[in-house]
């Protein structure tokens, strides 16, 4: 991170892990709204741990970026061994990759074996994960005070949600909401990773009174006077609110679509069968030519149920 790249690679694969989780969410609930039951990831048709795969490749190849290929010296490390400041967020970074890459490679383990606590053991595991990220962007060595700080810590916000609904699905492995919001809130981290690395790393894009400065190896936006800096703040402020209210639109339209789609093949399905079974009970009274008692009762009933 640090970069343009930095920020929109992570956030375009937020982005696709987030979508493919609400898909997914969306899909299972609607085909099973009676017995859904959360997951805290999906295989696919290609290959049961597709997903968790991409995550630890993700992982592995942010954290090379990060410590070996970005640095100049393609190591981290000073002359005489220790971390140089400006390598501080570096390590950061990385280790909110290496705390991902585990999470997916002990659910890899965990679904291998499949103890009993498989399901709340993951979530914990993706739950660690956030709140690995949450703890270094808030303590993040960068820039906390200027345009740069508005967006790590409005990113924090989503982050929290996604902590926490992780965290909430534990224990509420029934609860379709709470997989709806940590699918969005997912989502939401991607869209903002991509967003701040474009308006932090572009020029044009810059806010007016601020400009791109060159500290420590790094760029990273200043501003001219405390007016021009509570503008660029305010505008960071807006463009957040708009995106939520974006995300939320897009969300709610792609369920009521999902929804449709699935749900009337389910809604076909049970109908279908219940055709078949209508169909088979006439031609049993047929062949038995009408009982008595209790059995001409549930035939009755049954023909009933099929008129309606």
């Amino acid at each position: 991170m640090g970069t343009l790249v930095g920020h929109v690679a992570p956030g375009f694969a937020f982005l696709v892990l987030g979508l493919w989780h609400l898909f997914s969410h969306i899909k299972l609930h609607s085909q099973q709204p009676n017995s859904y039951r959360s997951s805290p990831w999906f295989p696919t048709s290609k290959s049961r741990y597709l997903e968790l795969f991409l995550i630890m490749l993700a992982s592995s190849v942010s954290v090379s970026m990060e410590l070996f290929i970005g640095p100049e010296s393609h190591q981290p490390f000073d002359s005489d061994g220790t971390i140089p400041s400006n390598h501080l967020h570096n390590f950061e970074h990385s280790s909110i990759s290496i705390t991902f890459f585990v999470y997916a490679a002990f659910a890899v383990l965990l679904d291998r074996i499949g103890p009993a606590a498989q399901y709340g053991l993951t979530q914990f595991l993706g739950a660690l994960a956030f709140g690995q990220q949450l703890f270094l962007f808030h303590l993040h060595s960068a820039d906390h005070m200027g345009v740069e700080g508005q967006y790590h810590f409005l990113l924090q916000i989503v982050i929290a949600v996604s902590l926490a609904t992780t965290l909430m699905g534990i224990g509420l492995p029934e609860s379709f909401m709470v997989s709806f919001v940590r699918s969005a809130s997912i989502t939401f981290q991607g869209v903002w990773f991509v967003v701040m690395g474009y308006a932090l790393w572009t020029p044009s894009l810059i806010p007016k009174g601020c400009f791109l400065a060159l500290e420590e190896g790094h760029q990273v936006v200043r501003c001219h006077g405390e007016e021009a800096l509570h503008r660029a703040k305010s505008l960071v402020n807006i463009q957040f609110s708009w995106l939520l209210v974006a995300i939320t639109i897009f969300v709610i339209s792609f369920y009521l679509v999902l929804v449709r789609f699935y749900g009337e093949k389910v809604e076909y399905s049970i109908l279908t069968k219940e055709h078949l079974l209508c169909e088979e009970s006439d031609d049993v009274e047929s062949q038995k030519g009408g009982k008595v008692g209790g059995k001409e009762e549930l035939y009755g009933n049954w023909k009933r149920l099929c008129a309606n």
